[in-house]
């Protein structure tokens, strides 16, 4: 469904998103986000809603983000939930950063992880000849949430990015590493 995937790609960006504007590399901006996450406005629930976390694993070797997320009913289509896993991890001897995405529609995502223009953290997903390309950017907002942005490239055109959802999440509490 592709709706979902865009929406669950742009949860994605903010459970990984830093929410602190700290110097330092794209793993420890990842880091700073450790923690259970609320997407949505519980006010809206016609907007969709989700809830995720982040936490390390393998000995502080990856950060694991597992998210739900509930679409309500719109024309063309009834109400949908989404799951999905990121495993975000260090390859080049630590210095760069990826992630690969899964979700329960067979959805499987390859990112490179940097810090963008503006302290924006970026999920830049690999360019596949024939599908669209993904970039997640978000940044700090306020001080317990993280503005998300999503935007879809067209197969023909891989860095022609367009906005397609904007939104804010909220961090709940924190969960301790390992």
């Amino acid at each position: 469904m592709r709706t979902a995937l865009h929406f669950s790609a742009s949860v994605l960006v903010v459970v990984v998103a830093s929410h602190a504007r700290a110097e330092g590399d794209a793993w420890q901006r990842c880091g700073a986000l450790v923690g259970n996450w609320q997407a949505g406005d519980r006010a809206k629930p016609e907007a969709g809603r989700g809830r995720f976390s982040l936490k390390f694993d393998l000995d502080n070797k990856v950060l694991v983000r597992r998210n739900h997320a509930e679409l309500p009913a719109r024309a063309g289509r009834g109400f949908a939930q989404h799951d999905d896993l990121m495993v975000i991890y260090r390859t080049n001897e630590g210095k760069d950063v990826r992630a690969i995405y899964f979700d329960s529609e067979d959805h499987v995502i390859h990112y490179a992880v940097s810090i963008g223009k503006d302290d924006w953290l970026v999920f830049l997903g690999e360019a596949r000849a024939g599908q669209p390309r993904y970039r997640l950017s978000y940044s700090p907002e306020k001080e317990h949430g993280v503005r998300v942005k999503f935007e879809i490239a067209p197969p023909d055109k891989p860095m022609a990015f367009r906005v397609y959802l904007e939104g804010t999440a909220s961090h709940v509490n924190n969960v301790e590493g390992r």
